[in-house]
């Protein structure tokens, strides 16, 4: 989620993970020499506590290599283009409202990764060829500004509906839905709400009620909004964001001093559940060490250790929640949803008539 998918700048910089550069397209031939790294392509909410990348690399003899490649519908596309020359071995970060293009793409090879019968039925897709592992899952929501709203003395808005009224002109940024798998997840989240042709007329109101549009979220929730601790520091004006239901969490945790109620909140009447999934990529050059990084991103250690990290919800059954993330992040009981074979029979058409419709 992906997302979340839902990591900020303080956390990257406070994980030592190994980065590996973007330039270039030679990734997968340098895995292909090296059959002592594995190389995961994702995007750049991805995190993991260095102690457990650790005890990976060493029960497994890989060296883990993270390629970020930017927001997660950006990183899906570069590697659906780089899909026969690929910069590695495993890619997490494609969600539900993406998956679809990238199995048609042939993005992914048959693998079911170890530990898959203990995933959450209701999360498990492409169970013929298992081309991916579902990973993790967390609901696209609108959050706001507390202090905001309790200074201007107004309600925040609880829903789609809500979004539209004048008290909330000019207040709301969200991310371009071509290009960002949260913005699209949102797009998703008004069309599943008002249906194939009612969603328009949505976003015709909410252009004229006046929505920013910028390209991800890390500029929309870190430097537009003005309730995180990124967005604060530079200056930003909106008080309403498309991000996730477990953003408010992650106010708490790195904020200085720590609060003890976040600071932000959210509007449960405008999610949309999101899944991410991870797969071995087809011109894997080490499709041994894909394979085990894939058992470990399914397994009992790295499920447990991404709600304080990437901020999303296990898919793993009995995996225990942290209590700062069950504390201060919302349970959101009825998130839109959509079919994945609706989303891949519109996204395309869906997107090409919202950019039409929506001012940039």
């Amino acid at each position: 989620m992906s997302t979340k998918k839902v990591t900020f700048t303080a956390v990257a910089v406070g994980i030592g993970l190994v980065a590996v550069s973007a330039c270039g397209g030679s990734g997968g031939d340098s895995t292909k020499g090296d059959s002592k790294s594995v190389t995961l392509v994702t995007h750049d909410s991805f995190n993991v506590s260095k102690d457990v990348l650790k005890d990976f690399e060493k029960r497994s003899g890989y060296q883990v290599k993270v390629l970020k490649d930017g927001d997660a519908g950006a990183a899906v596309n570069k590697a659906i283009l780089s899909k026969d020359n690929p910069q590695g071995d495993v890619f997490f970060g494609v969600d539900n409202t993406l998956l679809s293009r990238a199995l048609d793409h042939g993005l992914f090879q048959s693998y079911e990764a170890k530990g898959s019968d203990k995933i959450k039925p209701e999360y498990r897709v492409d169970q013929g060829k298992h081309r991916v592992t579902p990973v993790d899952s967390g609901d696209i929501c609108v959050n706001y500004d507390k202090k905001y709203f309790a200074d201007k003395k107004l309600a925040p808005p609880k829903s789609f509906d809500d979004l539209l009224e004048p008290r909330y002109k000019n207040l709301l940024v969200t991310e371009n839905a071509a290009t960002s798998s949260p913005g699209l997840g949102f797009l998703l989240g008004t069309a599943a709400k008002y249906g194939d042709k009612g969603w328009e007329r949505y976003w015709k109101r909410l252009d004229a009620n006046g929505v920013k549009v910028v390209d991800g979220w890390e500029q929309a929730y870190n430097e537009e909004f003005s309730g995180s601790a990124g967005g604060k520091k530079a200056k930003g004006d909106r008080p309403l964001v498309v991000s996730y239901a477990s953003s408010p969490p992650v106010e708490v945790l790195y904020g200085k001093p720590q609060p003890k109620e976040a600071p932000t909140g959210v509007a449960t009447g405008t999610c949309f559940r999101q899944v991410e999934y991870a797969g071995l990529l087809s011109g894997a050059g080490n499709t041994k060490g894909g394979k085990a990084l894939l058992d470990f991103l399914a397994g009992e250690e790295f499920q447990a250790d991404m709600p304080l990290n990437m901020f999303v919800n296990p898919v793993r059954e009995g995996t225990k929640l942290p209590e700062l993330f069950t504390e201060h992040g919302v349970r959101v009981d009825k998130p839109q949803t959509m079919d994945p074979k609706k989303i891949a029979e519109n996204r395309e058409p869906w997107i090409k008539s919202w950019t039409s419709l929506v001012r940039k």
